[in-house]
């Protein structure tokens, strides 16, 4: 295990860590140049297709099944190109893995993913957003802990994911409790390992969506464990596809198929919450009706933009945050979105979805 203590030139080793030898060696190298040149190269910029051409198909990310139930449930028409794979992964780190591996062709991601596979030197755009307004995180404690503000992290250990929505969530957070990196220590995890972590108290605190969090407390809140709420929000949920995918114009086409289904699959969620909760978190998640009540209480309106200046400006803070970190190279982040796609989402559901 790595030392849990990120600070100054560390940084670079906390970033091989967590990534793995053949992702840190991408990593560096689009460190090195700057930008990830592969983004200029081949760039899409044809009008999208009108029509889908027959014998198309795309690999889609399906985090624990969710969208093809979100589908089916909702009563969605049958897409016009087939899905070779409904892939069952969510974690940014793992997402741009299997884009790489073109095991996968579309994912549903948060605003981090994308920065990081920028640094990585792979290129992806982002073609459809949803803005998010209220907080999908909390953090969690380990049992038997003290610590009841974000101001006392300061000396702790905090589960901290460079790639995925947590990890922006917790910086932003040290932000704006006006602490530095280095008055903490930056535990380089995946999201999938804060749980164990918490547990075994390998780390005090780790952020938690939603979600997990009433799992979490009726196993360990006896224990002393506890949550503290955060009014930082995870602005960005979005999908995003590899370069090499967006250049293809069928598969392009077929992207623009999908945006308006997971737009009305979201917005169907969100108006049936009592459905929802059984049939997703009940049948699928083993949480009792009273913990999916909690969790849907808590659900984000769907929001499509028209217009994606508000993302991108946040996008680009996200960027400069991790920069300030020495965790990425700054760069613009005006090249992660294929505006091709931008209103697509937006002009799909109800004029009380769009903004």
């Amino acid at each position: 295990m790595p030392s849990p203590s990120v600070s100054g030139l560390d940084r670079r080793l906390f970033l091989t860590s967590l990534l793995g030898a053949s992702a840190a060696v991408a990593g560096l190298s689009g460190c090195a140049g700057g930008s990830a040149a592969a983004d200029t190269e081949g760039a899409a910029t044809k009008p999208l297709a009108d029509k889908v051409p027959a014998g198309t198909s795309l690999k889609i990310a399906s985090y624990q099944n969710q969208q093809q139930l979100q589908f089916k449930l909702a009563r969605l028409p049958e897409l016009p190109f087939t899905v070779s794979s409904w892939v069952n992964i969510g974690a940014g780190p793992d997402v741009i893995n299997a884009f790489r591996a073109r095991s996968l062709d579309l994912a549903n991601n948060a605003g981090i993913p994308p920065i990081q596979a920028h640094y990585q030197g792979f290129a992806a755009k982002i073609v459809a957003i949803d803005i998010t307004r209220k907080p999908n995180y909390l953090f969690a404690t380990k049992p038997g802990s003290d610590i009841r503000t974000v101001e006392d992290f300061k000396g702790k250990r905090l589960a901290f994911s460079q790639g995925q929505a947590q990890g922006v969530v917790l910086l932003r957070a040290l932000k704006k409790a006006g602490l530095k990196y280095d008055d903490v220590k930056l535990v380089p995890l995946t999201s999938n390992q804060f749980l164990t972590a918490l547990q075994s108290g390998q780390v005090d605190v780790a952020p938690l969506g939603n979600n997990q969090a009433p799992a979490y407390l009726k196993q360990y809140g006896s224990k002393g464990a506890h949550t503290i709420t955060t009014d930082v929000v995870d602005l960005l949920n979005l999908l995003w596809a590899p370069q090499s995918v967006l250049n293809d114009p069928a598969k392009a086409a077929a992207i623009a198929a999908y945006i308006p289904q997971w737009a009305r699959g979201q917005v169907w969620t969100y108006e049936h919450p009592d459905v929802w909760n059984e049939e997703f978190y009940v049948k699928t998640q083993n949480l009792t009706l009273e913990q999916a009540e909690s969790i849907t209480a808590l659900a984000n309106k769907p929001l499509f933009p028209l217009s994606w200046d508000e993302a991108i400006k946040w996008e680009q803070e996200t960027a400069d945050l991790l920069a300030e970190g020495g965790f990425v190279k700054k760069f613009d982040v005006s090249s992660l979105f294929d505006h091709r796609f931008e209103s697509i989402a937006a002009r799909a559901v109800p004029a009380e979805y769009r903004r």
